[in-house]
């Protein structure tokens, strides 16, 4: 049994609850049951779900908070309202706002990545991702967002953190982690800053294996740890634990650990409690990230895991498995002294003052936990995506033109052979668009190129297979090259790198000897390390269509780019810079 006795100060950051705060806390847990102790813990998942659903759900479970996938705002509206009419205690309702209301409600504005944000070099913008962003989830109903990422891009081949960073050094992520914070609390909403103890090293992707942070103690301190007391001390709501290992911390806290005893953050009492909660001070609610990762679900049974998790310090749990067997290993923890009641009482409590830290109590008195209908015109306003492309502007970044090769213009260079790498993988907040092939030849054309899209199975290009074109033939029919990559999102795979049709194939960079070449990225920073040999390679960092325009404009000479990036884009190579 795990001994761990957590000390709650309610009155202190970042609950500063008050005497009245306090007494609805205390009076809450007291009349709570067991079963409804166990459901305020979970963060339930929902995926289009009817209203019969969940309310079914709620009067069984109670659970404690919410995920959603992202439908239309009108949809998602009406859930939150069901949610919050069937909950005994309010609901905290959180979603992804990582990038803008784009991942917090469907039709949302996408603001801009991390990375983007990083680009500008200017906190500013930090601000707006948090508070544009977290303005259109509240509109809906949401009140807590799982962001901003703290963080830090030290490998470019970290699979998970590419866009998902501010920057690859500490105090420029402090720096705009704590904007978007404050940004997020002037819209209403909570943050959680994510993932404890720190991604962004190893190159595997803890969805599908346990990642570790392999910093000595003294180098986690200069970089995380900054960070997160940084953001601890900028009252930062609450923080999600990855499922990373921090192995040099776990042995200097637990003298002769062995190998196969050091676990992820997330079942490591010594992060948790030792590092999180004592050293670094931290007072707020923990979180996990999902439990059924990998990275997780890899170093213990689950039965085991879910009482594990609260009495190793988590407070609540981000989704159910299975919610039977979920809630009787909870059960079987308690009765097995796996975890306390006192415990389980500490985790209830940090739940209950998250609640009335935002509030919620209050509001459901007086009938504002959603706000009203009409609010929902502000979602992907005009207002929303003139900032969004402002960003957009200030982040686009030529990393590379040795050749001096730009500008490019239907004047200069007429014919443009377009290729394009499309595999975003799965994306959660996706939105349903044209393909980008399609996308980008409209819009080179509107500004009066001509334009032929690659395609092996056909006419010319058919020809290039194996390099089968005569080089003068493909010289003397175009004027300039535009490769086109987009690779990123969620995918079965620790790799997020460029993957052609076939080896020595047509639509790898050959031309780059025989004609003008420009590769732009729109969304993973690190992509040069696939086309070295491109003379003029641009982040874009997004692939939407205000973006795209942006990117146009800016290799037609009609305005200049103004990004700086802020991560390694040339990867550690010294021929990435040729």
């Amino acid at each position: 049994m795990l001994e761990l006795k957590q000390k709650i100060d309610l009155k202190a950051k970042p609950f500063n609850l008050s005497d009245e705060d306090i007494k609805w806390v205390e009076e809450t847990l007291a009349n709570l049951t067991l079963d409804e102790k166990i459901g305020q813990v979970f963060v339930d998942m929902l995926w289009n779900n009817t209203e019969d659903e969940v309310k079914e759900r709620i009067a069984k479970y109670g659970m404690g908070g919410f995920r959603y996938n992202n439908m239309p705002a009108a949809d998602l509206y009406k859930q939150n309202k069901v949610i919050q009419e069937n909950s005994k205690v309010p609901a905290l309702i959180a979603a992804n706002i990582e990038a803008g209301g784009d991942g917090g409600v469907g039709g949302g504005t996408h603001i801009g990545h991390h990375v983007t944000i990083g680009a500008t070099q200017d906190k500013e913008n930090a601000y707006k991702l948090g508070y544009y962003g977290c303005k259109e989830a509240a509109a809906i109903g949401c009140n807590w967002t799982f962001a901003p990422i703290v963080d830090i891009n030290k490998n470019w081949r970290s699979s998970v953190v590419s866009s998902r960073c501010f920057s690859s050094e500490a105090e420029q992520v402090l720096e705009m982690s704590k904007e978007y914070l404050r940004g997020a609390k002037d819209a209403g909403l909570a943050s959680c800053m994510k993932h404890f103890p720190g991604d962004g090293l190893d190159e595997r992707d803890q969805h599908i294996v346990t990642a570790n942070n392999d910093m000595t103690c003294e180098e986690w301190e200069e970089n995380f740890g900054k960070v997160y007391r940084g953001m601890i001390d900028a009252g930062v709501e609450s923080v999600m634990i990855g499922h990373i290992r921090l192995p040099e911390m776990s042995r200097k806290l637990r003298p002769g650990i062995k190998d196969n005893e050091i676990m992820p953050a997330t079942i490591a009492p010594e992060l948790l409690q030792d590092l999180l909660r004592d050293e670094l001070g931290f007072n707020g609610l923990v979180i996990t990230d999902a439990t059924h990762m990998v990275g997780l679900t890899s170093a213990m049974r689950r039965a085991e895991v879910m009482p594990y998790t609260i009495a190793a310090g988590c407070d609540m749990i981000l989704y159910y498995r299975d919610k039977d067997e979920d809630v009787e290993a909870i059960k079987e923890g308690l009765a097995n002294g796996v975890l306390t009641e006192e415990r389980l009482n500490e985790a209830v409590t940090r739940v209950l003052a998250f609640k009335a830290m935002l509030k919620l109590h209050t509001k459901k008195a007086n009938g504002t936990l959603v706000p009203k209908e009409e609010g929902l015109s502000v979602i992907g306003c005009d207002e929303h995506k003139e900032v969004a492309k402002d960003i957009a502007d200030k982040a686009i970044t030529l990393v590379k033109n040795t050749k001096n090769q730009l500008p490019i213009t239907p004047e200069t260079h007429k014919r443009i052979m377009l290729y394009t790498v499309d595999n975003s993988g799965f994306a959660p907040n996706k939105v349903d668009k044209a393909a980008l092939k399609d996308r980008v030849k409209a819009k080179l054309e509107a500004q009066g190129f001509e334009v032929t899209l690659f395609d092996p199975a056909a006419g010319l290009n058919g020809k290039q297979l194996l390099a089968m074109t005569p080089i003068k033939e493909f010289v003397d029919s175009f004027d300039a090259v535009m490769l086109f990559v987009n690779v990123g999102g969620f995918s079965q795979s620790n790799v997020r790198r460029i993957s052609w049709a076939m080896p020595m194939g047509p639509d790898i960079p050959w031309y780059v000897t025989e004609l003008p070449t420009v590769c732009v990225s729109v969304f993973n920073p690190f992509h040069l390390i696939d086309v070295p040999m491109v003379p003029t390679y641009i982040n874009a960092y997004t692939d939407n269509d205000a973006t795209l325009d942006l990117v146009i404009e800016k290799i037609m000479g009609k305005s200049e780019f103004k990004g700086v990036s802020s991560v390694d884009a040339f990867c550690s190579s010294w021929d990435t810079r040729l």
